[in-house]
Order: C-alpha cells, then sequence, then structure tokens
C-alpha cells in the first residue's frame, strides 16, 4: 500500500486546482472540515481546507496525521512579501516557520521564542526542500527558501514588514505555516509550506490580494503538481 500525502491549503481558491486533479475522491468531515481521499497525480493523498489562523491549521494538521495516517504534509497558498527581493506571483519555500506574534519579550525571550520549549523554528525536511526548489527552478518560476513567519493577523503595514524583516529574517508572512510545522515537528513527519505571494503586505491589499490570490494559487499548484509527480 503507497503511502498517504497530506495537502492542506487555508482558503477554497488555494486547494480548488487540487481538488479538481484528484481522482476517486471520497470526502469525510471530521472536526467541521471536510477531508478528501483519493489519488492526484498517481499518489495516494488526502486534500483539506484548514480554514485561516493558527488554531483552525493545528487541529487540522493533527487529524489529518492521526486519522488519515498522512506521512508527509505539504502546505500550499497565499502569503504576503517580506523579503525585499519577493514580487506578486514569486514563491517562498519553507526552510524553516516560526510564530512571529509569539511575543513574551515581557519576560525576556527573544520574539517568537515558545517559552519552556526546546524548539520555536521549525525546520522543514530537506528532502522536500530540494524537490520544491527542483520545481521552481524547472518551471523557471522566481523562488526564495526562507523564513515562514505566521500570525493570526493580517500584515498590512511597511512598518511591520521592517520589523519582522529584521527581529525574525522573515521571507513571507501569513496565517497558518508555523501551526502545520509545530504540528509535524512534534509528530515526527515531514513537512514544506510552499507560498506565492499574492501582496506585499504594505498595505496595498486591498488593491491586489483578490486580483493576484488566484494567479499565485495557480503558481503554487504547479510546484506541488511537478513534486507529486516526482514523488
Amino acid at each position: 500500500m503507497s503511502e498517504i500525502i497530506g495537502l492542506i491549503g487555508a482558503m477554497d481558491e488555494e486547494i480548488k486546482l487540487l481538488l479538481e486533479s484528484m481522482e476517486d475522491k471520497v470526502s469525510i468531515v471530521k472536526a467541521g472540515v471536510v477531508y478528501y481521499s483519493g489519488t492526484i497525480f498517481g499518489k495516494r493523498a488526502v486534500l483539506c481546507k484548514s480554514g485561516v489562523g493558527k488554531v483552525n491549521a493545528a487541529v487540522t494538521t493533527q487529524i489529518l496525521l492521526d486519522a488519515f495516517g498522512a506521512v508527509r504534509v505539504l502546505f500550499t497558498g497565499v502569503a504576503g512579501a517580506v523579503h525585499p527581493e519577493l514580487g506578486i506571483g514569486d514563491i517562498v519555500i519553507s526552510s524553516h516557520c516560526i510564530q512571529h506574534d509569539m511575543d513574551v519579550t515581557a519576560l525576556g525571550y527573544p520574539r517568537g521564542v515558545i517559552p519552556y520549549q526546546e524548539v520555536s523554528s521549525f525546520p522543514a525536511d530537506p528532502a522536500l526542500v530540494n524537490l520544491a526548489e527542483e520545481a521552481c527552478r524547472t518551471l523557471k518560476q522566481k523562488s526564495i527558501t526562507g523564513v515562514v513567519l505566521s500570525g493570526d493577523q493580517f500584515i498590512a503595514s511597511a512598518a511591520v514588514v521592517a520589523e519582522l524583516r529584521g527581529q525574525l529574517d522573515g521571507a513571507c508572512a501569513e496565517m497558518e505555516g508555523a501551526a502545520v510545522a509545530q504540528v509535524c515537528y512534534m509528530n515526527e513527519i515531514p513537512f514544506v509550506i510552499i507560498r506565492s505571494m499574492s501582496d506585499k503586505a504594505d498595505g496595498s491589499a486591498h488593491v491586489n490580494y483578490r486580483e493576484f490570490t488566484v494567479t499565485a494559487s495557480e503558481r503554487s499548484h504547479a510546484i506541488l503538481e511537478y513534486m507529486l509527480k516526482a514523488m
């Protein structure tokens, strides 16, 4: 029996193309989340939409591992660019994931550090990172491998972007990746987060976010398609 790959997106737009590519799909609802089990590009997979935010992402990921037996997890979706060299549609592949809104600096902890825990920066699986990088090179898609920052807030300020870049060396900001990463890390499951930039996280999102979300989702889908076929 072949391994099961877990595929997650936060919004309908982020899983739409994967869902259309899935064959022999069966849907099961757990904790209010619809999980689609089937075959994508010849691989057994379970696909789901987590919903927005870290709690949704964490619950969805743990169920994906416990109830469906996923042995690796790929998260796809859009994000706001933090790295200055990133433009709309460019890709960030996670090297690590950090919760930027974990802030216990008042007690002497650096920003992003979870108190009483050995690891707060969760490393993506090197083999999955390499495969994502290979996909981007083959597809001639500009990408950066770097730190994905997650928090329960939509970043829309150039000043905050500069802060996230300076304090945490972030490549992009979104709302789920670090939660997925922490759950996978705690369960010793390989993961990678692949984000396509839908906006510059600088307050211009009202101009381009919805317009570019579809385009950004198409680009991240192409990378996942390449990766799944190559696995």
